[in-house]
C-alpha cells in the first residue's frame, strides 16, 4: 500500500527534485574546488555553460561534468619528447649538439642574453637629454 504524504510534504519533495537539477554558483564553486568569484568571472566570459534567470545564474551538473571533460590537458611524457628531440638531432649530422645543450642550460638558468636583462623602467638616452637640459 502507498504511504499517504501530506500535501505540503509533496510540494516540498517536488521543489527539492526540481532544485536538484540545477546548481547555484556556490555549489558549482564547491564542486569544482574554486572560489565563487572565479565562477562569476567564467560566466562573464561565457567560459562555462550556464543559465540566467533574471540576475540568478544556474548550472546543470551533467553539463558541468561534460565541460570539465573538455578542459582536460593532455599528458606529456618527458621521455617521448626527449626521444623526438634526439631523433631530430640525429637527422642533422653537422649540428654542434654541445653548444645547443649549453645554450639551453644557460637559458633555463637565466644566464643567456636576453633584451629583458636591462633595468626595468629605464629609458635609453634619457641621461643625454637631462645633461643637455632638454627635459
Amino acid at each position: 500500500m502507498k504511504k499517504h504524504v501530506s500535501k505540503p510534504q509533496e510540494e516540498k519533495d517536488k521543489e527539492r527534485d526540481l532544485s536538484q537539477g540545477f546548481l547555484g554558483v556556490r555549489e558549482v564553486a564547491c564542486y569544482l574546488g574554486v572560489r565563487p568569484s572565479t565562477i562569476y568571472a567564467m560566466v562573464e566570459r561565457k567560459g562555462i555553460p550556464h543559465y540566467k534567470v533574471g540576475r540568478l545564474v544556474r548550472f546543470k551538473k551533467f553539463e558541468i561534468d561534460e565541460w570539465m571533460a573538455g578542459q582536460k590537458e593532455p599528458v606529456v611524457d618527458a621521455r617521448v619528447v626527449a626521444r623526438k628531440a634526439i631523433r631530430s638531432l640525429q637527422r642533422r649530422p653537422n649540428l654542434d649538439v654541445h653548444r645547443l645543450v649549453r645554450k639551453g642550460i644557460d637559458e633555463a638558468k637565466g644566464r643567456g642574453y636576453t633584451s629583458l636583462q636591462e633595468k626595468p623602467g629605464r629609458i635609453k638616452g634619457l641621461r643625454k637629454e637631462v645633461e643637455d637640459g632638454l627635459v
